[in-house]
């Protein structure tokens, strides 16, 4: 690791704790590549679980629809670490005070049954069935740190760890291998009121497909999915930013359901 490289975690670690608003890394200690950016994200995260955050219990997968790359500059997803400390179980309760701006995401989570092996990970959302335990809706937890939307960058958000905040996790309900998650169907409600409704396969066509790029991403950073970790698979409906009172419900046909409410 490079002393810019240390002198950015740093920052991004100061910049989190102090809750000062989130902006792209434009300065001369913007990593010159995505691999450079992922260095300064491990320093990050090792900073957090020092801090108390605690070991990693997975990773989110971000910007796993094309637009959203497109819109960010890139042409591939980007990754974060899970925390065990900020991993909630359904129904959850959030305290909007301990977020800078609180953005719910509404995703499929795998776990994972057995480790990965680093030298031959799965390379398809076909390969990776051998390696999953269970799936269960969820909600990952964004903290943007009140970002400005219309100005985005991709490496800027993977070093301050994707913004991943933390994730809320429904019951292993059903039979996830009878499943088609190119097509099954999912749908939001808000204080019980249905919103939206989408399919899984709005995550990278097959939430899969994101635990295999995930695999190969940590394989060549010399790490690795291990059993009972989770993988966030990106989020199927657009990002929504509660307010104090509501109550959020995702469904996924077949697999239950997970809840969290706002105060």
């Amino acid at each position: 690791m490079s002393d810019s490289e240390r002198e950015l975690a740093d920052r991004l670690f100061s910049e989190n704790k102090t809750h000062a608003p989130f902006r792209p890394i434009r300065d001369s200690l913007r990593p010159a590549t995505m691999e450079a950016g992922y260095h300064v994200q491990d320093l990050l995260n090792a900073r957090y679980s020092e801090d108390g955050r605690g070991s990693i219990a997975g990773y989110k997968v971000g910007l796993t629809s094309e637009k959203i790359r497109e819109l960010c500059g890139v042409h591939e997803p980007i990754a974060g670490a899970i925390f065990q400390s900020t991993v909630h179980r359904s129904p959850a309760n959030l305290k909007l005070a301990d977020f800078m701006h609180l953005g719910i995401e509404f995703e499929l989570a795998v776990e994972i049954a057995k480790d990965v092996p680093a030298d031959a990970p799965p390379r398809d959302a076909e390969s990776v069935r051998d390696y999953v335990a269970a799936c269960l809706p969820a909600f990952e937890l964004i903290e943007d740190r009140n970002a400005d939307y219309g100005d985005l960058d991709a490496l800027s958000i993977m070093v301050d760890n994707s913004w991943c905040g933390g994730i809320v996790l429904g019951q292993a309900e059903g039979d996830w291998r009878a499943l088609d998650f190119k097509t099954n169907p999912v749908a939001m409600y808000l204080n019980d009121e249905f919103v939206e409704n989408g399919v899984t396969g709005d995550a990278m066509g097959h939430p899969f497909e994101s635990v295999a790029w995930l695999a190969g991403l940590l394989a060549g950073q010399g790490k690795q999915l291990r059993a009972g970790m989770v993988v966030m698979t990106g989020s199927t409906l657009a990002t929504r930013f509660p307010q104090a009172g509501e109550e959020y419900r995702y469904e996924v046909e077949g697999l239950g359901s997970v809840s969290a409410a706002s105060a």
